[in-house]
């Protein structure tokens, strides 16, 4: 037997060397499997294998009955490995089994709810075949009734069979007595009759004859109870013909309106296929004008990012030539218009200009003033914040924030009233110098000549941001059109997706409609087939009843005319005997 050891080694002492002992773990049992050695159970290793094992190893021996170590010890290594793999194979087996188990107990729920289904079938189905039994059973009754009336109608035929072969016994006796008669009539002439003695015999076998003839009346009054009892078992089969014919008509008409409603259920589909594609089509298209509006909105978004530069950029020139000396921004001059105009008109052009020029510079200066005072403002409410405590930080921390608003405000509009200020000095100086022109005064380089024009730039700048503006706002509108025609499409999705639910939710209830038709139909079907089963054995069993009961009734015609035959031979013969009777009399006297 093989065993799963670990070695233990042990020091020799002072003598030297080593012993070795395995400590038995585990043994194979026949059928390939391992189970754990109980207890502390040690085996000793012989000499010349303990210098080739190592302290601590896992070996497989083998040991014989007597504990002893046969051959020698292997490592375990390899075995444990291939141990682990198959473990690992059996584990990842176990996995599919159990996915497999949980597939066969969803499929045993569904086949067990099946199951009771057709139990359920099934039990409507045994009453109703307990209803026929019951009703079978009254059959049976009444088919033993018309048994017995069978066994009295072959007792009958037995006796009249019987009696017939008695009469036929008698007949060729009768036949032998006649022709003895005959015999004699031609030996004595003389005699024309019968003697007492032959008249006698003839009178008794012509009395067995009459008496053995058979009567049918009882046999007949059974025959046609029995009749009787067929016909009222006939008409109910009838009734029960004609009420599973009925069925059949409602199975047939139920089975047309399924099928109906499967045709409609596959138009239906047809029409949800092709709805779902135009859906499709229409999501796809929405998602293309959403994509087209995305791309029209970063593109508005660049453009007002550009203009929103060039906006800062003008300011930022105007602000330039607002605070700086050597910028001015010029204003295109009609000179030809001056040059032509009155001297004393542009004399008085010019004086009229230098007044409003000094009204600018008053206002302008009254709001560098106050921007100056709102600027000491600030610098005052920041100083107080420095030591201010927790609870007065927050009331000038409010403060600050609207002066600082304030300071905003006032600020951009200095700005726009300072470039006015450049604009207006810049008119004034060319209508001076043209002025000073015309008048013949020389003038000096001014520092007006050595000034920047930003006048042109300003310009150039206001052209563009004019058609950006405008491409802008075209953009805006494209947009807003754009907004209102996803909006019409996702209206128009959103319809096409509830009239999709509607209608597989209507088909759905098409579906369970059909299902539960299609259960009643195959219900239905398997009522009458079963009602079939049942009526057309007894309908064969009572039609050969009928046969037979027929067939009775024709032997028993035929044995009543047999009678009526033999009765009137009978007569026949009584009276040719009575003849013959009063013959032999008449010759005797």
């Amino acid at each position: 037997m093989l065993y799963l050891a670990e070695v233990q080694k042990k020091s020799g002492g002072i003598l030297g060397g080593s012993k070795a002992e395995l400590k038995l773990l585990a043994c194979q049992r026949t059928d390939q499997s391992w189970s754990a050695v109980p207890g502390e159970e040690t085996v000793p290793v012989p000499t010349e294998e303990v210098n080739r094992l190592t302290d601590g190893v896992l070996v497989i021996v083998k040991l014989g009955g007597n504990r002893q170590l046969q051959g020698a010890c292997e490592p375990a290594g390899g075995r444990l490995v291939n141990m682990l793999q198959n473990f690992s194979r059996l584990l990842e087996k176990s996995k599919s089994q159990e996915e497999e188990i949980e597939q066969w107990k969803q499929s045993l729920t569904y086949q067990s709810q099946e199951l009771n289904r057709r139990e359920m079938e099934m039990e409507s189905r045994i009453e109703q075949m307990q209803a026929m039994e019951e009703e079978a059973q009254r059959l049976e009754g009444q088919l033993q009734d018309l048994e017995r009336a069978k066994e009295e109608t072959a007792r009958l035929r037995e006796e009249f069979e019987r009696n017939r072969q008695e009469l036929e016994g008698a007949w060729e006796h009768l036949r032998g007595e006649q022709r003895r008669l005959d015999e004699q009539k031609a030996d004595y002439q003389p005699s024309a009759g019968l003697d007492e003695q032959q008249a006698a015999v003839i009178q008794e076998l012509l009395e067995r004859l009459s008496v053995a003839v058979a009567p049918t009346d009882a046999v007949r009054e059974q025959l046609n109870q029995a009749l009787e009892v067929v016909n009222t078992q006939q008409s109910v089969l009838e009734s029960q013909w004609q009420e599973w014919e009925q069925q059949h008509a409602q199975a047939s008409e139920l089975q047309g309106d399924v099928d109906r409603q499967a045709s409609e259920i596959q138009n239906r589909k047809q029409e949800l296929e092709q709805a779902q594609r135009s859906f499709e089509e229409a999501k796809a298209e929405l998602k293309v004008q959403q994509n087209a509006l995305l791309i029209k909105q970063d593109a508005a978004q660049m453009l007002n990012l550009q203009l929103r530069s060039q906006d800062e950029l003008f300011q930022e020139l105007t602000r330039l030539a607002a605070t700086s000396v050597g910028v001015t921004i010029s204003q295109k001059v009609d000179l030809e218009a001056l040059e032509n105009m009155p001297l004393g008109e542009l004399q008085e052009v010019v004086q009229n200009l230098q007044n409003d020029l000094e009204k600018v510079k008053r206002f302008v200066n009254d709001q560098e003033e106050e921007l100056t005072f709102q600027r000491q403002a600030i610098e005052e409410l920041q100083d107080k914040m420095g030591g201010a405590s927790e609870y007065d930080r927050m009331s000038l921390e409010t403060e600050l924030a609207d002066e600082q608003d304030r300071y905003q405000l006032l600020d951009e509009s200095l700005v726009g009233s300072r470039r006015n200020l450049r604009e207006r000095e810049g008119i004034l100086n060319q209508h001076q110098r043209v002025m000073h022109r015309r008048q013949g005064v020389t003038e000096s380089n001014s520092s007006d000549h050595q000034k920047i024009d930003l006048g042109p730039i300003l310009s150039q700048l206001e052209g563009q941001r004019q058609q950006q503006a405008e491409e802008l706002q075209r953009l805006e509108n494209q947009i807003e059109q754009m907004h209102r025609t996803i909006n019409q499409t996702e209206g128009m999705v959103q319809h096409q997706g509830g009239e999709q639910e509607a209608k597989l939710q209507e088909l759905q209830n098409l579906e369970n409609n059909w299902q539960t038709m299609r259960e009643s139909v195959a219900q239905m079907w398997g009522k009458v087939t079963l009602y079939q089963e049942t009526l057309q054995p007894r309908q064969d069993g009572l039609n050969e009843l009928r046969q037979r009961l027929e067939a009775i009734a024709y032997a028993l015609n035929q044995i009543q005319e047999t009678g009526d035959y033999q009765l009137q031979a009978i007569s026949e013969m009584r009276q040719a005997i009575a003849s013959l009777i009063q013959s032999a009399e008449l010759t005797a006297s």
